[in-house]
């Protein structure tokens, strides 16, 4: 039986790193470009109890250097803390910032995020009804190089895409920003290998929400913010909506935009996983059932048998779990962590997958996603 488990485990990553997407490679990124010219760009930032970032997030948009018109738009989504007065505080000369003070929730079908977007787009339709220029979607704990927002339109323009979007740059300083934040973006190019979503003839789409640069008459023709309105994987759901329509995506790492949160403690990590990992799972216990056996077969019992067997069995492991370990190497290499690293690789999917357990839980005993001070049960998924 293990040296029928350890084949079928070194098949497995022998496809995987044939045939998927050369997930396991560090992906595309953007350097400093300016574009040919310079469509209007509208930035979108909702923001709820963001006070310990939102001043450093909007100054860095303010400082944005683009020859083009440009504004910023954030929605002020019920704070609490003084986020509002913090951003209407800043230094502003020239007028770009604009704040709009948040509506309570039209229904329960709205997820938070949204419906806190909805807001400023449908600001930004009324003050310039014409579909034209870019809206680029950010959150309010993310800092941006002064040439980021122009990187991002030289690449729209340049190769006729409506969206681009990049992974932005994760804290990793504790111990548990180390030992686990490199596998979210792993995990998450396994998941949708980037050179898929670049593939007009793939299915795959996939976005990050901390960078989406979307093409105006992109989001007018699949049906505006209110096409998404239930999906708490907001970002790969607004992909997929505009691949589906024709639109030519590109998704990649970003070195000119980074997080301002930090995730201290492995309490934190795991929080971020389980708000939305069995949202992905389509609330399936079957398809929660069929990816922990995969986790284990793919990940866990690699070492283990390397480790611990003997024989066919053993040599088997080895190679599979080889396999595994060299692919997590250019992830590691972008975080600028030594490859030693990758031996841990068992032991965090392990946390990864008790994490996607945990989500399952909470959506049965009735807690449902917990995010923001606020509860959604029924939302919808990523596609």
């Amino acid at each position: 039986m293990l040296v029928f488990l350890t084949t079928l485990a070194t098949v497995v990553w022998g496809l995987l790193l044939a045939f998927h997407g050369r997930f396991w490679q560090a992906g595309p990124i953007l350097r400093h470009a300016r574009p040919k010219g310079a469509p209007p760009v509208t930035v979108v930032v909702p923001a709820r109890d963001e006070a310990e970032s939102i001043e450093r997030a909007l100054s860095t948009l303010l400082a944005q250097d683009y020859d083009g018109r440009y504004r910023i738009v954030m929605t002020d989504d019920g704070s609490t803390d003084g986020t509002g007065t913090l951003a209407r505080n800043l230094p502003d000369p020239q007028g770009k910032l604009t704040i709009v003070k948040g509506a309570p929730r039209p229904d329960a079908e709205w997820s938070g995020k949204l419906w806190a977007v909805q807001q400023a787009v449908a600001r930004v339709q009324a003050d310039d009804p014409q579909d034209e220029g870019y809206i680029l979607f950010t959150d309010a704990d993310i800092e941006h190089d002064p040439q980021h927002v122009a990187t991002l339109v030289a690449k729209a323009e340049a190769d006729g895409l409506d969206m681009v979007s990049e992974m932005v740059e994760l804290n990793c300083e504790s111990p548990a920003e180390r030992a686990l934040v490199p596998a979210f973006v792993f995990f998450f190019a396994l998941l949708y290998p980037f050179a898929r979503v670049a593939d007009p003839k793939s299915p795959t789409a996939a976005a990050a929400g901390g960078t989406i640069l979307l093409r105006r008459s992109a989001l007018a023709r699949i049906g505006g913010i209110e096409s998404l309105r239930g999906a708490l994987i907001d970002d790969c759901t607004l992909a997929a909506h505009v691949k589906r329509s024709g639109g030519r995506l590109y998704l990649g790492h970003s070195c000119l935009a980074r997080s301002i949160r930090p995730y201290p403690h492995p309490r934190d990590i795991w929080r971020m996983i389980a708000r939305t990992a069995y949202v992905q799972l389509h609330y399936s216990p079957l398809m929660l059932a069929g990816t922990v056996l995969g986790m284990v077969l793919v990940w866990m019992l690699p070492m283990l048998v390397a480790l611990f067997g003997k024989g066919t069995a053993r040599k088997l492991a080895f190679v599979a779990w080889a396999a595994s370990m060299g692919s997590y190497v250019p992830t590691l290499k972008r975080f600028r962590m030594s490859p030693l690293w990758a031996i841990s690789l068992p032991a965090v999917a392990l946390f990864y997958t008790a994490a996607t357990v945990g989500s399952a839980m909470d959506y049965h005993r009735g807690r449902g996603v917990q995010w923001k001070n606020r509860a959604y049960r029924d939302a919808t998924h990523a596609g």
